[in-house]
């Protein structure tokens, strides 16, 4: 399973960085070689080799061989549709509180980056509910979490449908502790989201332009089940440090998207209205239908495109699966096998 330590063994994963700073992501095999146009390397040559070791293709160039880490793999799966990116990840982990044991649904589910950053942080003890539209995004997301731990986790559920209708058919009322809904139009779902979480419980908005932000934001405060929503972008800029030569790079990762997020309030409750400066806050219905999703678009990848995705990510899921029986089987027979006195 992933997050083994140790020595490499058959099965894992191993990112090979070569002497341009390129990355190789592959999985050891008996027998198989990794070929790039630099040279070769035989996999029974890393198997049993430290993480963090040094070797030499046929050429005599040095790779560095590492497992990789959850933010490199979503960085380098197969898409069907694009990732919320991990320093989104990680203000969704941190702004929405997620936490060990806690029950989280997901909307929509993409490729499942998110997916497995939030497996990650909930454990065995939590639980997972994710929802999808699309057939094949679901397909794709599936087989991508599968090949990430080496196995479909059992505490994760995957439906395909629109998350106004399924949510109620799968969720008891108040039993949720975190929502986040990554949606081209999340003010839909607002009441069914307000229905099945408890009260306290965070609800989270991955939105991509300040329209569909702002149409959210009304959205909430006009339901009455919430705090007051707060909104938030995180840009990411690297630094270049070598000696006395310290920089900020030229290139960052800027605007991804923006957070919101607001908790939910008592059944009953009113919020006390907040003092506010004055603001434009009129809009009118003409304003407000610029801001739907037929008028906002849905851009996705060609069919074509995206049965060659759900093929390449089953493939590496079948692999990992089959990788992690092998291993598993080599430890029963090690365990049963009779010591030397």
């Amino acid at each position: 399973m992933t997050g083994f330590s140790g020595p490499f063994r058959v099965g894992d994963k191993v990112q090979l960085t070569g002497p341009k700073a390129r990355l190789h992501t592959i999985i050891l095999e008996p027998g198989k070689v990794f070929h790039s146009h630099r040279g070769t390397i035989d996999h029974d040559a890393i198997v049993g080799l430290p993480d963090g070791s040094v070797i030499s293709n046929s050429q005599g160039d040095e790779y560095l061989a590492l497992r990789p880490l959850l933010n490199d793999y979503v960085m380098s799966m197969p898409r069907g549709a694009a990732i919320i990116y991990p320093k989104d990840a990680a203000q969704i982990l941190a702004l929405g509180d997620v936490f060990p044991g806690a029950t989280v649904v997901e909307a929509g589910v993409g490729s499942g980056a998110l997916s497995l950053w939030l497996l990650r942080a909930i454990g065995e003890s939590g639980t997972l509910k994710s929802f999808e539209r699309r057939e094949e995004f679901s397909d794709i997301a599936q087989a991508n979490v599968t090949s990430f731990f080496g196995q479909r986790p059992e505490n994760w559920s995957v439906t395909v449908g629109d998350l106004t209708e399924a949510l109620p058919q799968t969720t008891e009322e108040a039993s949720v502790d975190r929502i986040i809904l990554d949606m081209l139009a999340p003010w839909e779902c607002l009441d069914a989201c307000a229905t099945a979480l408890r009260p306290g419980g965070v609800i989270v908005c991955y939105i991509a332009t300040v329209t569909q932000l702002s149409r959210v934001a009304e959205a909430i405060r006009a339901t009455g089940n919430f705090t007051d929503p707060q909104s938030s972008e995180t840009m990411v800029r690297g630094w270049h440090v070598e000696g006395l030569a310290v920089r900020p790079d030229h290139r960052m990762v800027a605007h991804t998207g923006f957070l919101l997020t607001a908790r939910r309030l008592a059944p009953g409750t009113i919020l006390p209205q907040l003092k506010r400066r004055a603001s434009k806050t009129e809009f009118s219905d003409e304003d407000v239908e610029l801001w739907t999703p037929g008028a906002l678009g849905e851009r996705s990848g060609t069919d074509k495109k995206l049965r060659k995705t759900v093929r390449v990510a089953r493939s590496a899921a079948t692999h990992a699966v089959a990788a992690e029986e092998a291993t598993r089987a080599e430890v029963d027979a090690d365990a049963s096998s009779p010591t030397d006195n």
